[in-house]
């Protein structure tokens, strides 16, 4: 114990410092003594790994289905909703693999799926960003485009900026492992563009809702056409469920964040860092969990093929 934590001491430089961390989440000496916590670990993984698999593979064939929404943001949800799916099938089986693997002491087991889980995590988390935030301006495309929305937002274009995201995820997980100074700011950036592009898309969006409303109330007298209010209202839906999304992601996400950033600074380790990180760990994936529900609650059309789509299973059994 007084080698590894002299050796804590005398090390220097973030990107040793995380290597030593990562080392340490396999080591007996820091994690022999946490096997009730592995236990855990791995029954709540295995348990999300089913719901996430379960939800987000109903909402994918859902969406298949589904023709009211435009097919643009449909595809985005798409996208969203199979990164959601492949974390159930990827991530959360790497992480119970990981966590038991300390339970049984298969050290090389252990570096291995922590390492898989590492990786396909940060592709999959950084997918997940870039297209919340395509999600974010997706709306406010709309208001701003207005009658040429669906003229410039066209089902290729899309397409191609969620083809750019899965090749630019992998290189920012390649660089963070092979670079981590490097990989560490591109991922830091990455993110803080991707909120930032959100940020100001709904701040945007709302203050324009707000001239809107305005404009209504100092009109009183001129009451707005049937259609125009009925197309406000569905802005509006589809508006504040992608919102919902968004505060999702951040509010699963920033934990994980932080902790990955300040972990690297600290100059000692702990066991409790372990414990800590793998509940941010599993906040994050969570999110995965929690979105087929936020789909159902916010988005009719998706509760309605969703629905549809259960009572065609129930009648092919």
């Amino acid at each position: 114990m007084e080698t590894t934590m002299m050796a804590t001491t005398n090390t220097t430089g973030s990107g040793s410092q995380t290597k030593l961390f990562e080392g340490w989440q396999c080591s007996p000496v820091w994690v022999g003594e946490l096997k009730q916590q592995s236990i855990t670990f791995s029954a709540v993984n295995i348990l999300l790994s089913i719901t996430a698999i379960l939800g987000n593979s109903l909402i994918v064939v859902a969406l298949r289905k589904e023709s009211s929404l435009h097919p643009p943001s449909k595809l985005l949800y798409r996208c969203l909703a199979t990164t959601d799916l492949l974390v159930g099938l990827v991530n959360h089986p790497f992480y119970a693999t990981y966590w038991m693997s300390v339970v049984y002491e298969h050290w090389s087991l252990c570096r291995c799926a922590l390492g898989a889980m590492s990786i396909t995590g940060s592709i999959l988390c950084g997918v997940s960003l870039y297209t919340m935030a395509a999600i974010s301006v997706d709306p406010l495309l709309a208001m701003l485009l207005r009658l040429r929305y669906k003229e410039i937002v066209t089902l290729r274009r899309t397409y191609i900026i969620l083809a750019i995201a899965w090749v630019l995820c992998p290189v920012g997980s390649l660089l963070f492992h092979l670079k981590y100074r490097i990989g560490l700011w591109y991922s830091f950036i990455a993110t803080l563009s991707c909120l930032a592009i959100s940020i100001a898309s709904y701040t945007k969006i709302f203050r324009a809702l707000s001239h809107h409303q305005a404009q209504i109330q100092d009109h009183a007298q001129q009451q707005p056409s049937q259609s125009n209010a009925l197309n406000m209202a569905r802005y509006r839906k589809a508006l504040y469920s992608a919102l919902w999304v968004q505060l999702a992601l951040v509010a699963c996400y920033v934990p994980l964040f932080t902790v990955e950033f300040v972990i690297p600074l600290s100059k000692e380790r702990f066991p409790n860092f372990i414990i800590l990180q793998g509940m941010t760990v599993v906040l994050a994936f969570f999110n995965s969990t929690l979105n087929p529900f936020l789909y159902c609650w916010k988005i009719r059309e998706v509760r309605r093929a969703v629905k549809q789509t259960i009572r065609q299973a129930i009648c092919y059994t």
